[in-house]
């Protein structure tokens, strides 16, 4: 096999978020990930409308060009826009769906932290993401396996161990993987911008910048406080 046709088997990342705003640990995550999984490329994917939380307090087009800014050079990095490109609610069976439907003989892994997987099986038609994806999740050290409830059934079920189970097989499976401890979120980032704080080396500078220039964040901010 050469190392073209290997690429091109290799599996497809996918990460989604709203990304309100991406961070250094987003950045991370996806970056080790990528390297430890082996994946062809990583797909970037913006929420556009989120169905299961509040709306984001920066626009999409703003979260879309702070995502292109904070990917552009990397290889491997593609931001992928078709949620932000639609006006229906995004579901993240939906859009693992149309990718099935673009590759379907490619593996697809969708990358959770932690937290997005502890919610995991309250998610929309969460049971059927197996029938298209892998589910990879990014871990801390120190990060103990649940042995009751329905994660701990999930991880039964469909838990694999070795990195070459997300490559021989399309979907169905749940990878944890340990990643670089950056306890960085992006709700943290919003209320430290609103105290009057610098994001310096907590965002790639140019999302800084974007930060800086469109004021995004205070004026969401003022908007929150004055609405009836």
């Amino acid at each position: 096999m050469t190392l073209m046709s290997a690429a091109e088997d290799a599996p497809l990342g996918i990460f989604g978020g709203t990304f309100d705003p991406v961070h250094v640990g987003h950045l991370r995550t996806g970056y080790e990930l990528m390297r430890a999984l082996r994946l062809a490329e990583l797909r970037w994917i913006p929420v556009g409308n989120p169905g299961h939380r509040d709306p984001p307090l920066a626009s999409a087009e703003l979260r879309l060009e702070m995502l292109r800014v904070a990917i552009a050079g990397q290889p491997g990095f593609v931001l992928d826009d078709r949620e932000i490109s639609h006006s229906r609610v995004s579901y993240t069976i939906d859009t693992l769906s149309e990718l099935r439907g673009e590759y379907p003989q490619r593996s697809l892994c969708l990358l959770l932290g932690m937290d997005a997987f502890a919610s995991f099986t309250s998610w929309h038609r969460w049971q059927e993401i197996f029938a298209v994806a892998h589910v990879v999740v990014a871990h801390r050290p120190g990060w103990q396996a649940p042995t009751t409830g329905p994660l701990a059934a999930l991880l039964a079920e469909h838990g694999v161990a070795d990195v070459a189970e997300l490559h021989a097989r399309r979907a169905g499976c749940v990878h944890v993987r340990k990643v670089t401890p950056l306890e960085i979120s992006s709700t943290d980032l919003r209320e430290l911008l609103v105290s009057g704080g610098d994001l310096r080396f907590l965002v790639p500078e140019p999302v800084r910048s974007i930060i800086l220039e469109s004021e995004c964040y205070a004026l969401a901010h003022e908007r929150t406080q004055t609405r009836p």
